[in-house]
């Protein structure tokens, strides 16, 4: 499966100059590669990207969290988030399977890595206990 290269840059943006808060990633089937399907602007919230994630279809995605620590230092943690919803068909969770590995490592930098089946294993609360 090969890698657009706009993935690795706008990762590249969303890492080093926080350009936007996620980006959603889509496996091109005909062209065999992972292409961008969709980012958010920094101003949008985690309940957009969950909108954004499609009910029925595997995607891969980036969200870039920021909380706060105990002792009240600002940070972020960038996720990696493989979405396989249990509608999706069986052949586009093996395609997303087999290839997750290899497209995670084009990203460098990620620091949380997230499996999601269904909206609630990718809530807020989620991002807050493994952020720490």
């Amino acid at each position: 499966m090969a890698v657009h290269d706009e993935c690795k840059l706008k990762f590249l943006e969303l890492k080093a100059k926080r350009t936007f808060r996620y980006i959603i990633f889509k496996i091109e089937e005909k062209q065999k590669e992972v292409i961008v399907e969709k980012v958010g602007e920094p101003t949008q919230s985690h309940e957009d990207f969950a909108a954004s994630l499609p009910a029925g279809e595997c995607r891969y995605a980036v969200f870039d969290y920021d909380f706060v620590t105990a002792e009240n230092c600002q940070k972020s943690r960038i996720f990696f988030i493989a979405w396989s919803p249990d509608t999706a068909k069986v052949r586009n969770k093996m395609i997303y399977a087999s290839s997750k590995d290899r497209f995670k490592r084009e990203l460098d930098g990620i620091q949380v890595e997230l499996q999601a089946t269904d909206p609630t294993e990718m809530d807020l609360d989620v991002f807050k206990s493994r952020a720490n």
